[in-house]
């Protein structure tokens, strides 16, 4: 099982990537009222049948050929199901994919969020041909980063790699998580 939230994120994002995603929507959602988190990661990529749906859940069956199982969707859903949590895929071939796992906030069990902004930042800087919808939420408070908005500030030159923009995109996924969980340990 994987030691943070944030790499399960990850690795489901990179699923997003390899499904030819133009889009991929994150949203992370802290409820401490309710004593929930909510990670909800939504693409516009080739999507699945439900047989394949059925099948991601299974430990034992991969598309990539680089290995012979394939552990994060199941790891992942056994995380949120093991607080108490739940979790869910909804697929359509060539609509794209939602996956959202609810985890039990206080739970015992439930592993840290882990490093959310430095994931966000290495997706963005390492995928630029995809556009990316970050949105991080905490009781009422919100912050969201939006890669569509930042190309047309920037126009289509400039990379996201360069290290003034690379830098200013971990400091801006930094600053406004900071600004709106006030620095909670989640």
């Amino acid at each position: 099982m994987m030691p943070e939230i944030a790499l399960n994120i990850l690795d489901i994002a990179e699923n997003s990537v390899r499904a030819e995603a133009s889009l991929v929507e994150i949203t992370v959602s802290v409820q401490p009222k309710e004593d929930i988190l909510t990670v909800m990661i939504r693409d516009d990529g080739c999507g699945m049948t439900p047989e394949q749906v059925g099948k991601v859940q299974d430990p034992f069956f991969t598309t990539r050929t680089t290995r012979k199982v394939g552990l994060g969707v199941p790891f992942f859903k056994q995380a949120a199901e093991s607080t108490g949590g739940s979790f869910r895929i909804c697929s359509e071939k060539g609509r794209g994919t939602e996956v959202t796992a609810v985890f039990g906030l206080s739970h015992i069990d439930r592993m840290p969020l882990g490093d959310i902004s430095s994931v966000i930042h290495t997706l963005i800087v390492f995928n630029e041909q995809i556009r990316f919808r970050y949105t991080y939420r905490y009781g009422e408070k919100s912050f969201v980063l939006d890669t569509r908005e930042m190309r047309e500030i920037l126009g289509d030159e400039i990379s996201f790699r360069e290290p003034e923009v690379s830098a200013f995109i971990r400091e801006y996924l930094e600053t406004g998580k900071e600004e709106t969980d006030g620095g909670a340990e989640i």
